[in-house]
């Protein structure tokens, strides 16, 4: 979780989500991991096994990151879109789950993730997927899909990004697409109008600045 509300992760718990499989399909045998608003340390979890990861988190939630280290995990607590306590290039992989749209600096949370990692991993809902418009449309309402069960009024998703919002501001932060992927009742048509069927989407990137030296 990145932003300030306090969710409450419980001893035991073990979250597992679609994008998880696709996160360690392309994170490299042995790679050094960090991940940005880890939760209960799932995705930190699995990655050290799956592909024995060296993995530290960060988790803004006091409960998220007791549950990480009763887990055996490094997971410091603290917010993620400020400067991050770790020196440039400390990582091969910087990872941001689901959680881009909690925080309430997006920017500054890419660019730390460009300055800690060679390469980053970032998974967003896509709020403009075909479900969400539909409701707008027709019901005249903030979309309760995209809100997860929330409220517009108690939900953390802060910033309701699409996947074209997403792609149109890289350059900006510096940054280019490796690869991306779409999940979804109707993934197999997000693959050809993403903005429209993804539910969510997942992108690896990595700097498009040409270093000096």
């Amino acid at each position: 979780m990145g932003d300030n509300r306090e969710y409450l992760y419980e001893l035991g718990s073990s979250a597992r989500r679609e994008e998880f499989g696709t996160i360690v399909e392309w994170v490299p045998e042995g790679a050094s991991m960090l991940d940005l608003g880890c939760g209960d340390g799932s995705l930190l979890q699995l990655l050290a096994e799956k592909k024995n990861a060296r993995v530290e988190g960060i988790e803004i939630t006091p409960s998220g990151a007791e549950v990480s280290r009763a887990k055996g995990l490094s997971v410091h607590q603290g917010r993620i879109d400020e400067a991050l306590p770790w020196p440039d290039r400390s990582f091969d992989y910087a990872v941001c789950n689901v959680t881009l749209q909690m925080v309430m600096y997006p920017e500054k949370l890419l660019s730390e993730m460009a300055r800690v990692a060679s390469r980053q991993i970032v998974c967003f809902p896509n709020f403009a997927n075909l479900r969400n418009r539909l409701e707008l449309l027709l019901m005249g309402r903030m979309p309760r899909a995209m809100l997860f069960g929330y409220s517009w009024w108690d939900t953390g998703h802060i910033h309701q990004l699409s996947v074209r919002d997403f792609e149109e501001y890289l350059p900006r932060a510096g940054l280019r697409i490796r690869r991306r992927a779409f999940f979804g009742r109707l993934a197999t048509a997000a693959s050809f109008a993403p903005n429209l069927f993804a539910t969510l989407a997942a992108f690896e990137l990595e700097s498009s600045v040409v270093s000096s030296k």
